[in-house]
């Protein structure tokens, strides 16, 4: 059966809706907060007020572009978990409010579910089982998906994600913010001279480390001030290839381990052209495809939150989300073998 979903994403510093009908994307608008460049990183409080003022336009339109009326809906959804707090009640209690409007089922989805499933609207058809590598400025994970709607854990960061140590570093060199695509644009110039650390990529498991990273570029920068750009270009290319190592050794070695046909990187940091080429590279070495979305769609978006929807309602029925009592939970995902209890477990098998 096929829906018409009206979906919002408001995790963070996007204010995002997209219009999904039968699984295929009609419209995918994104507004991407710049108030935040001028502070070097992501303030709370603005980008809850920027969510505010810009959601209703956003909305609208998505609404527009896909040539609908609310009244034509058959459900809406949002994320609500994990994120900002105040980013994510108001993206939603705005979907809250639509579904009151107009009588609709809301959908609560997992913002990871939504890019764990974005391989989909790069490849409708994609082979299963995948491994899939999340990378963001605030999440790094390994998921094994063994169907659309089913997938474990392999591994999550014990700190710094991917994306945020690329901000932090980022300031270091003395970059604007966001530092990803900064570093990246640099590092085109620079050569990987400088030997930095690639936290756990020898340990046999799947966790992520990024926070000592950022401690050895602090000390290096003590020891060795940035000189000139062509300094400074070397340090980029060398933080680069220090990250992009760890992110497709891990990748590769979960592919192997559990045999998959598809390799799937999403988030963020799949925008980053080295690390796409990198990885491509090592899975054809062990005969694996990778698939990444287009650039709209590692992004934080609003389309996979959509597509996430489209395959509960599919799996459950719209009734199940008519009541709308259901809360926002900011806590990100942080799966330890040792140590602190988290609230996920490795190789746990998780359902939409």
């Amino acid at each position: 059966m096929g829906f018409r979903i009206l979906a919002i994403e408001s995790s963070c510093d996007e204010t995002a809706a997209a219009v999904i009908v039968d699984r295929h994307v009609v419209s995918n608008i994104i507004a991407s907060q710049q108030e935040h460049r001028r502070w070097g990183g992501i303030v709370p409080e603005l980008a809850s007020r920027a969510h505010i003022e810009r959601i209703w336009s956003v909305v609208a339109d998505a609404i527009e572009r896909a040539h609908m009326r609310c009244e034509q809906l058959d459900a809406v959804a949002c994320t609500v978990q994990p994120g900002l707090a105040g980013s994510l009640l108001v993206g939603a209690n705005f979907a809250k409010g639509l579904a009151v409007r107009y009588r609709l089922p809301c959908v609560p989805v997992h913002h990871l579910e939504g890019h764990l499933l974005s391989g989909f609207l790069a490849e409708p058809h994609l082979q299963l089982p995948a491994v899939v590598l999340i990378a963001s400025g605030g999440h790094t994970l390994l998921c094994l998906l063994e169907s659309p709607s089913t997938y474990r854990l392999l591994g999550s960061t014990r700190d710094d994600a991917a994306g945020e140590a690329f901000d932090k570093v980022a300031t270091l060199f003395g970059l604007e913010y966001p530092g990803g695509p900064a570093i990246e644009r640099l590092a085109k110039s620079g050569t990987p001279s400088i030997a930095f650390p690639r936290p756990l990529l020898d340990d046999p498991g799947y966790e992520f480390s990024f926070s000592g990273l950022k401690t050895a570029v602090r000390r290096y920068l003590v020891e060795h001030p940035i000189g000139d750009e062509r300094h400074r270009a070397d340090l980029a290319a060398s933080v680069q290839e220090a990250i992009i190592d760890v992110l497709v050794g891990k990748t590769i070695r979960a592919a192997r381990q559990y045999d998959v046909p598809t390799i799937v990187v999403a988030g963020g940091v799949a925008a980053n052209a080295r690390l796409r080429e990198q990885m491509q590279q090592a899975a054809a070495r062990i005969g694996a495809t990778v698939v990444v979305p287009e650039r709209q769609y590692v992004l934080d978006n609003a389309a996979m939150i959509g597509l996430v929807a489209h395959l509960k309602l599919e799996l459950h029925g719209p009734d199940r989300y008519r009541r709308l009592d259901f809360v926002v939970d900011p806590t990100p995902w942080r799966i330890h073998r040792h140590g602190a209890p988290s609230n996920a477990r490795y190789d746990a098998v998780f359902s939409l």
